[in-house]
């Protein structure tokens, strides 16, 4: 990935952000991770609002990695958010969820993201997709 690029990635679990944590660092992705647990808190890093208001300490992110299924905010609420928002839906979201819905895929696409990916259940198979993450934004151009 461009190394330019921050990444805001919205998850709730300890152990995703962990494994995602992990798998940046085993595949040398160097990008500032930026972690925050709901929706409610990814449009407040977005905005520069309440705990995020500094934004030397929220920069606006180049991608957004979402967890679906979060409290408080859900990402399909998030993703909707966004994409109507003109200051930020140029930004690109990739859905990293355990959700195989149909119909949450079918919807996020409608949204306007940018691929979504299962989370394998192992690690080993998650390193790789973050691998291949990796190699796709890093030929991608970003706005």
């Amino acid at each position: 990935m461009r190394e330019r690029a921050t990444i805001l990635l919205a998850e709730d679990d300890p152990v995703d952000v962990m494994a995602v944590q992990r798998a940046f660092k085993q595949n040398r992705i160097t990008n500032s991770l930026y972690v925050v647990g709901d929706g409610e808190e990814a449009l407040a890093f977005l905005r520069h609002e309440g705990d995020f208001s500094d934004p030397a300490s929220s920069p606006r992110p180049g991608l957004i990695l979402l967890d679906l299924k979060m409290p408080r905010m859900g990402g399909l609420e998030l993703l909707q958010i966004v994409k109507s928002d003109p200051d930020l839906r140029d930004i690109p979201i990739v859905v990293l969820t355990t959700s195989a819905e149909e119909s949450d895929i079918e919807t996020s696409f409608q949204n306007g993201v940018a691929g979504y990916i299962v989370k394998p259940v192992t690690f080993e198979k998650f390193a790789e997709a973050i691998t291949i993450f990796d190699l796709y934004w890093t030929l991608s151009e970003l706005p």
